[in-house]
């Protein structure tokens, strides 16, 4: 019984990364990048990533840009990007390299 909940445990800790990586594609486009004042940099070596919008319940919202330590030294942000593919529109999440 113990093997049996802990391989059912081990399955789903190994599906939860997976449902992260979920694609979402849209018909509609997204509207404009809004402007945003980042202002300096609370501290030396901070990164900023910047806001993008979000589809989320049938609508976009706007998601704000913030000021971020980067996990690496010398990493770099590469932004959220809507991308049309098919005649849909595919979010790509923003991510460090």
């Amino acid at each position: 019984m113990m093997k049996k909940i802990a391989l059912a445990l081990l399955f789903a800790i190994t599906l939860c990364p997976a449902a992260s990586f979920a694609q979402v594609s849209i018909r509609i486009g997204p509207p404009a990048r809004e402007y945003e004042n980042r202002g300096r940099a609370p501290e030396r070596g901070f990164v900023w990533i910047g806001g993008y919008q979000r589809y989320d319940g049938g609508r976009y919202v706007w998601v704000p840009g913030r000021w971020e330590r980067p996990p690496q030294p010398h990493q770099r942000w590469v932004d959220h990007k809507w991308k049309r593919h098919h005649g849909e529109w595919e979010m790509q999440e923003g991510h460090w390299r």
